[in-house]
């Protein structure tokens, strides 16, 4: 079975956060690294203040429904730690953007250790991370808008590489 990885980086919103955890659950991501400014659950010891780890704690179980307690996660604020440990490992690292080097994900083959890397809602992934990465997996937009949101589109990546051969 496949090993696959999160990275989330520079994720604003708590509710997304609570959302992927619930969604790598489901999928049986093995391990979802925080990155950057994104929040976290509470842990021990936790380096924020208080009240401020509960707030953000109680945001994320909003979505996440306790997959935050069965998702094994780390919080590292250094991306390039992680890209770093992980390529040491054998992961290949799959930034997932639009760009105008990207792979349509349907035409998109998987090692058997893969690491996503999710950007920014807005701004998506910084090009100097994107340099780093082995691929740039793209989803198709067939309306308006120019993006799905980080959750969903995460879900469809997570779905095609659990089950694509």
């Amino acid at each position: 079975m496949r090993t696959i990885v999160l990275i989330a980086h520079d994720i604003r919103s708590t509710h997304n956060v609570g959302s992927l955890l619930r969604t790598a659950e489901g999928l049986g991501v093995t391990h979802v690294y925080f990155t950057g400014y994104t929040p976290y659950p509470p842990t021990q010891p936790d380096e924020r203040l208080p009240h401020i780890a509960a707030k953000l704690g109680r945001q994320i179980s909003k979505t996440a429904l306790g997959a935050e307690t069965l998702v094994p996660w780390t919080y590292n604020p250094d991306i390039l730690d992680c890209i770093k440990a992980l390529k040491s490992d054998g992961f290949q690292l799959i930034a997932l953007e639009q760009s105008e080097s990207s792979v349509a994900l349907p035409e998109f083959k998987s090692s058997e250790k893969v690491a996503i890397l999710l950007g920014r809602e807005v701004e998506g992934i910084e090009p100097e991370l994107l340099k780093r990465c082995d691929v740039t997996v793209e989803i198709a937009m067939f309306g308006k808008k120019e993006s799905f949101n980080v959750v969903q589109a995460a879900a469809m990546i997570l779905y095609h590489c659990r089950f694509a051969d």
